[in-house]
């Protein structure tokens, strides 16, 4: 508290892109990882990319090394966009006393998700796009084969208009709902409880660091199945209509993976997700948690 909402959203915006610089990497590993094998029974396709280690070398071979920060300019328009709009959201539930409520907390925190993944949604499209995209002895999902940030912008532009750039939101809402209610919510009650029971001081930045560890495993394991279903959304063909020629929407996206990759396919890439997720969870509140107290 203490803080306005205009500049938490400064703030919040800020430490997403730091975090964001950070961990990308790992974002486009776990994009690859998301993306093989798609709509395939298990142990029928040929896998590039096995486990997150070989993963990220697999990608060095193909694209270089700075093929690991594929979709950086994409990806930190996202990030400040949507943990900006997130925090101030945020920011005024707690100002209004919202979060005071039982249960406020996972509430505000899975609103505030919602704005900020509608707002950013365009960025996190063309982010997808580009981290897909490779060599195509390497390739996995459809390849959009675009030319830079701004050719992406102006081609979905062109073919689709202004609703093409929203194209994949109705995958995008539930995922950063979830995954926005579940961080802010454990990663207070984890910073109090270590706190109350005198491990770290409060206020100090190991209790901050405790909060966001116990924060990232709580996210990995309910948002990885949402991640899934929202790369997959974003990154598939669609029609000269707009429509998706793989999947018709969210529920459908669920069964179709569900039926044809098995339960598991819906977690693919969880590994990549924690350890991309834990460590950005834990820079992201980290920084927006010590900017707040500067």
């Amino acid at each position: 508290g203490g803080v306005p909402p205009a500049t938490d959203l400064v703030l919040g915006a800020t430490a997403g892109c730091l975090a964001c610089f950070l961990t990308n990497p790992l974002e486009v590993v776990k994009t690859r990882l998301q993306l093989q094998g798609e709509l395939q029974p298990p142990g029928t396709y040929p896998r590039p990319y096995r486990g997150v280690l070989r993963a990220a070398v697999a990608v060095c071979r193909a694209d270089g090394l700075r093929g690991l920060q594929k979709g950086l300019a994409a990806g930190l328009l996202y990030q400040g966009l949507m943990n900006g709009v997130r925090f101030y959201c945020y920011s005024h539930a707690e100002d209004a006393g919202w979060t005071g409520y039982p249960g406020g907390i996972v509430a505000a925190g899975a609103v505030a998700g919602a704005v900020g993944a509608i707002v950013g949604s365009p960025a996190y499209l063309v982010k997808t796009h580009l981290q897909a995209q490779t060599l195509s002895a390497m390739a996995v999902g459809h390849q959009h084969n675009h030319e830079s940030i701004s050719g992406a912008f102006k081609s979905i532009y062109q073919q689709h208009g202004v609703v093409g750039l929203w194209r994949g939101v109705t995958g995008a809402v539930p995922r950063v709902a979830v995954g926005s209610a579940v961080q802010l919510a454990t990663f207070a009650s984890a910073k109090d409880w270590v706190c109350e029971r005198q491990w770290f001081r409060k206020g100090s930045w190991a209790a901050v660091l405790a909060g966001g560890m116990v924060s990232g495993v709580a996210v990995a394991v309910t948002m990885t199945p949402f991640d899934v279903i929202s790369t997959r959304l974003y990154n598939q063909p669609v029609d000269a209509d707009g429509t998706g020629k793989l999947y018709r929407g969210f529920l459908d996206c669920i069964l179709q993976i569900s039926s044809k990759e098995g339960l598991l396919g819906l977690y693919k890439g969880i590994g990549a997700v924690y350890l991309r997720l834990g460590p950005h969870t834990v820079l992201s509140l980290f920084f927006w948690d010590k900017l707040r107290n500067m």
